[in-house]
């Protein structure tokens, strides 16, 4: 035994990491020891501490991330794994505002398209409805001819049926112009306030095919006709009062106005009841 523990200092003598200089080697760091202590000592404190600490940091992450996206709209939201659907409608949603934009050259006094602003409004004027409303009860109320006042009386039915129609879509779906222009006077009296669908465009091609079937007009004037009918709805493009999207929809809803009003057309004899009581309640009236 004694001969064994020479031999041990002996070894530790001449190991060289026993030298001062190499001893801290030897020892662990000072982390490792504290955390062994305090895993010896005050670990479940520690444990119970940092449980606590995820909990309120994972409960206030969660009422922030509430609290933004309460704050935000839904169309600002990023939605995760879209469908290609979704792609593909925003993407022509978005082609449409830029493209719409593009073309609203006359919307500012001093743009591009300053100098036709002024022609490009009388053009957008005449496709509006109060001129339309106002001239066919003055047709109406000066026309002696029963088959003139058919065609009127079905004619005004037709306007107020547009009207109508349009207004209740633009009030539903309620898009905003590319612009963001507020209505003017006039818009409000049409109820024509949103952007979709274009009144405009409807009303130009419901008359225009009201007109082109119920007259018997020239080869120039048919083609005069259904080139203002085109010029309407671009008019309010270039006046960035609609999209591109809008004057489309327009068009096609004027062309259904137009056969509705040909599949329920009213005869003569129901015309003139129809302008007997009318007239019966001006006189009253008076």
């Amino acid at each position: 035994m004694p001969g064994s523990q020479a031999r041990c200092r002996t070894r530790d003598r001449n190991n060289v990491l026993n030298r001062p200089e190499f001893l801290s080697l030897n020892q662990p760091p000072r982390r490792e020891q504290m955390a062994g202590e305090g895993r010896a000592g005050g670990g479940p404190r520690r444990a119970a501490f940092r449980q606590q600490s995820q909990d309120s940091e994972g409960s206030s992450a969660t009422d922030g991330g509430a609290k933004e996206a309460s704050r935000w709209p839904e169309q600002d939201c990023m939605q995760l794994n879209p469908s290609f659907r979704g792609i593909a409608i925003n993407s022509l949603l978005a082609i449409d505002i830029s493209l719409s934009k593009r073309l609203g050259m006359c919307v500012r006094p001093h743009g591009p398209g300053a100098p036709l602003r002024s022609m490009v409004t009388l053009l957008a004027l005449s496709g509006h409805a109060l001129p339309w409303l106002c001239g066919t009860l003055i047709c109406l109320w000066r026309s002696n001819t029963l088959a003139g006042q058919e065609v009127l009386v079905n004619l005004l039915l037709a306007l107020i049926l547009d009207l109508m129609t349009v207004a209740g879509m633009q009030k539903l779906v309620k898009r905003r112009g590319p612009w963001d222009l507020p209505p003017g006077f006039l818009d409000y009296i049409a109820m024509d306030i949103y952007s979709f669908p274009a009144a405009h465009a409807s009303r130009a091609v419901m008359v225009s095919k009201f007109l082109l079937n119920h007259l018997v007009l020239a080869v120039p004037l048919r083609i005069l006709l259904y080139l203002w009918a085109f010029l309407v709805g671009v008019s309010r493009v270039l006046l960035g009062k609609h999209h591109l999207s809008d004057v489309g929809c327009g068009f096609a809803l004027g062309f259904l106005h137009f056969n509705l009003m040909e599949s329920v057309w009213l005869d003569s004899a129901t015309c003139q009841t129809l302008i007997s009581i009318g007239t019966m309640r001006w006189t009253l009236l008076i």
